[in-house]
């Protein structure tokens, strides 16, 4: 295994999404995907306002380049920037890794995007990191993000009570689910199902 792999993200591509480095030119595709559907009015997620997207992505690099995280933008079928997505907490000894930091415009969502996203990234992580488990959190109350992980075929681990802070200060519960490598084949099979229901390839 190439350290790159873990240090460098890829450019992932499907018939519905292309996951590419996350940069600081693809701003203005962000402001205009968070602001389908207002998405940083909802205060239990980390959507940054259209106003904060560049010190959203500068963030994001900065924790790429400490070796934390690996940051993509998300383009749907027609090249346009619909949201970002992350793999995070990079543990290569173990291996292990989470998916997380995922928005996107509201227009793209519950469509084979998402579906097609999470099949990319899971498939880098188990087919070519190596990983023997991928994680998910979301908070309590994001019941839709709840919902859509357990679509994915992923298991809740539990609650990890006062986890950290929303971003208005509140206290966040924060759920956890993970995939494990043994699961993983079960789970492919299970997204490319799905992915067929919305018409791939």
């Amino acid at each position: 295994m190439k350290v790159d792999a873990w240090r460098q993200p890829p450019t992932l591509r499907g018939s519905h999404v292309q996951l590419e480095p996350l940069a600081s030119g693809h701003a203005d595709g962000l402001r205009l995907a968070c602001a389908d559907g207002e998405l940083w009015r909802l205060w239990y997620t980390s959507v940054p306002k259209p106003d904060a997207v560049e010190a959203y992505i500068a963030g994001a690099l900065e924790k790429q380049a400490a070796g934390e995280a690996l940051a993509f933008a998300v383009r749907d079928a027609q090249g346009d920037v619909v949201g970002t997505t992350r793999l995070y907490e990079l543990d290569p000894a173990t291996p292990r890794l989470s998916i997380g930091y995922t928005w996107f415009a509201r227009r793209v969502q519950r469509t084979g995007l998402n579906t097609e996203a999470k099949r990319l990234l899971l498939a880098y992580a188990f087919e070519v990191l190596g990983c023997i488990a991928v994680g998910f959190e979301t908070s309590w109350f994001n019941h839709a993000s709840r919902a859509a992980i357990a679509r994915l075929g992923a298991k809740q681990d539990g609650v990890i009570r006062n986890h950290f802070r929303h971003a208005d200060g509140t206290v966040r519960d924060s759920v956890v689910f993970s995939i494990i490598d043994a699961e993983w084949p079960a789970v492919r099979r299970h997204l490319d199902v799905k992915l067929g229901a919305h018409g791939r390839g």
